[in-house]
């Protein structure tokens, strides 16, 4: 493709500024071309704020538009498998928001049809963790994989941060809401990335709604790794936790502390304490540059994943593992998986 890549959007999510229309203006190769969005009229307000030069009138009626290379789908997390696969039957390159989906079997179903796509017709599919494509993250996986902590022992993350607003979508279990899918998603993976193999969930515990039971507010949950090392996650929307976006590793020779792990652009912290020779500690603070956010790298590697058959870390088979933990926290605290069922789905 010789020339730029164009990005339609699915929805006009308050996430997509930031995600998408913004960081497109300063990644080179990349233009914001179409919107479309459930209520037409709002699609044309973040048209006309954002530079946009085509509205649809729906979801279908863009992914037909032969201007439209990729799509980005920051819809609600219930209908991230049902459109990113309608993306991928039209032909289009897929960014879709985390979580990738509402349960492990729909993550499978939407990787098989992600690598049928691109062994056809070499159609990109990239779940947009942007903390991963931010230095920061890099460098806290390059210090645990490199041995620098020794043997690992433990691993934590934990993002909590207050969402009051009951009736927020977020909160929603036909959309596939609930603490542990929006924040949890991010404690999970960062975990993942410390840690060594796919982890298995041990227990879990989650406090849930008062007015749907099926819905957690926090969720805090034990992990165990396949070369004997533990971990923990935690996550909440609405608890005493009021918030807490952090996460550690624990090595036989040392410890490894990040703060704000998942917005690294605004603030972060990095501290490296090792055990020096005469039993006592060294500690270390490294920074790694804020710019490029976390938002405009993960453009960045999605318009080369595309143009030039760049990597994607965080591809769809990553995303099963991901929603196969997320499941396992779910099962383990007792409740019911998102999108397990219809009528699940429709009654509190």
């Amino acid at each position: 493709m010789s020339r730029d890549l164009r990005i339609g959007l699915l929805g006009a999510a308050a996430i997509a500024p930031s995600a998408l229309s913004k960081p497109a203006r300063q990644t080179p190769r990349v233009t914001v071309t179409a919107v479309a969005a459930r209520d037409r009229a709002r699609a044309e307000a973040f048209a006309r704020k954002h530079g946009v030069p085509v509205v649809h009138a729906g979801y279908d009626a863009l992914l037909a538009d032969p201007e439209v290379d990729a799509v980005y789908v920051p819809l609600p997390n219930g209908l991230h498998a049902e459109w990113t696969l309608k993306a991928l039957e039209a032909g289009k390159h897929v960014l879709c928001e985390k979580p990738f989906t509402a349960n492990r079997a729909e993550a499978e179903r939407v990787a098989d049809a992600a690598d049928a796509a691109f062994a056809r017709d070499g159609l990109v599919v990239m779940e947009a963790f942007h903390y991963r494509y931010h230095p920061l993250a890099e460098r806290m996986r390059a210090i645990v994989a490199g041995g620098e902590l020794g043997e690992l022992h433990r691993v934590e993350a934990e993002v909590c941060f207050p969402l009051p607003r009951f009736s927020d979508i977020r909160y929603d279990y036909a959309l596939a809401g609930g603490a542990t899918m929006d924040a949890g998603c991010y404690a999970v993976h960062a975990a993942r990335l410390l840690g060594a193999g796919d982890p298995v969930v041990t227990s879990a515990r989650l406090s849930t709604l008062r007015k749907d039971p099926r819905i957690d507010r926090a969720m805090s949950a034990e992990l165990a790794f396949p070369g004997g090392a533990t971990g923990r996650v935690r996550a909440s929307m609405w608890s005493r936790r009021v918030l807490s976006i952090r996460a550690r590793a624990i090595g036989s020779g040392g410890e490894l502390n990040v703060t704000n792990f998942v917005m690294p652009q605004l603030y972060h912290q990095l501290t490296i304490r090792l055990a020096n020779g005469s039993g006592g500690h060294t500690v270390r603070r490294e920074r790694v540059p804020r710019n490029p956010s976390s938002y405009a790298g993960q453009l960045a590697a999605f318009t080369a994943a595309v143009l030039d058959g760049g990597p994607v870390v965080t591809s769809a088979r990553d995303a099963v593992v991901t929603m196969g933990v997320l499941d396992g926290i779910y099962r383990a605290g007792g409740l019911p998986l998102r999108g397990e069922s219809k009528d699940q789905a429709s009654a509190p």
